[in-house]
């Protein structure tokens, strides 16, 4: 009874400990918005200096997970629209060599998770809009994030930003990064009005990421990211097989009951588990071993 409650203990002031260190950034975030997105608007205008960059990840800085963000501000900045009864962001204006790697593909357009807002917003790649078109703050994002509603935890963010800063490609596990429209969606009815047409297939095409999007719960022992290495050659419609598949482990290891499961759901892709404590991520991953019989 002892040792249970005192794990529990534990559990309650790393959660105290985590809430303190977002609501640290989420204070230094209000500052530094207020001091450097005021001075860097009013030397740019929305009309000026918006280029295709092909070396635009180039110019992205890497940081550690602890460390508070730190804004960066840039001429090639795309603009993304929130959609909430998805819980994701349709991107209305791309910028940048970013886009090759980040985002899924739909019929066209490019939807992003909340982890990939998150991350191009931090680094000052991107903008994230309102139905109403009004500029959200990265305190709302970071806010989003940490409601845990839109299939990703704080842990997960930390995890995916740590594996973006290193070079990898990140994708969530199972979805495509692109879908061909089907024929069905191409055949078109002569007697139906070409609005009427447009709308079918725009609801078609928001229940299909709705139903992707529902699969994706917090909580629990699941296979979160499929992660790739670097490749400036990698596209979206082939990818191939990630180099191998993370699952978010709890301060509990998994039973092997639990790891033969994720492994069969893998399938065949090699399987590392990533473990977030106190902002630090570690990652480790299981073999199997057969221990010689003793006289």
């Amino acid at each position: 009874m002892t040792n249970g409650t005192n794990k529990s203990s534990s559990r309650f002031l790393q959660l105290i400990e985590v809430i303190q260190d977002w609501h640290n950034k989420l204070e230094a975030i209000k500052t530094m918005e207020a001091d450097k997105w005021a001075s860097f608007s009013e030397g740019t205008s929305d009309s000026e200096g918006y280029g295709e960059d092909p070396d635009d990840d180039d110019h992205c800085c890497a940081y550690a997970s602890s460390d508070i963000p730190n804004l960066q501000f840039r001429k090639d900045i795309s603009r993304s629209q929130w959609l909430d009864p998805l819980g994701m962001a349709e991107v209305v204006e791309r910028k940048g060599g970013l886009w090759s790697t980040t985002g899924i593909v739909r019929n066209g357009k490019i939807y992003c998770f909340i982890e990939e807002i998150l991350y191009l917003a931090e680094i000052g790649a991107l903008h994230l809009l309102s139905k109403d078109d009004v500029p959200l703050s990265l305190e709302h994002v970071y806010n989003k994030v940490a409601e845990g509603k839109s299939g990703c935890s704080l842990e997960y963010y930390e995890a995916y930003k740590h594996l973006k800063s290193l070079g990898y490609i990140v994708g969530r596990h199972g979805i495509p990064w692109s879908v061909r429209r089907s024929k069905v969606n191409c055949v078109t009815n002569q007697d139906q009005p070409e609005t009427a047409q447009r709308g079918d297939e725009e609801s078609r095409n928001n229940i299909f990421i709705s139903e992707m999007f529902s699969n994706m719960q917090i909580g629990g022992l699941r296979l979160a990211f499929d992660v790739y290495p670097p490749n400036s050659r990698f596209r979206k419609s082939a990818p191939g097989d990630p180099c191998f598949v993370l699952c978010l482990a709890s301060e509990y290891p998994p039973s092997k009951e639990e790891i033969e499961d994720l492994e069969r759901r893998s399938h065949g892709i090699p399987l590392k588990f990533c473990l977030v404590e106190h902002g630090r991520v570690s990652f480790f991953s299981v073999s199997k071993v057969e221990l010689p019989i003793l006289p």
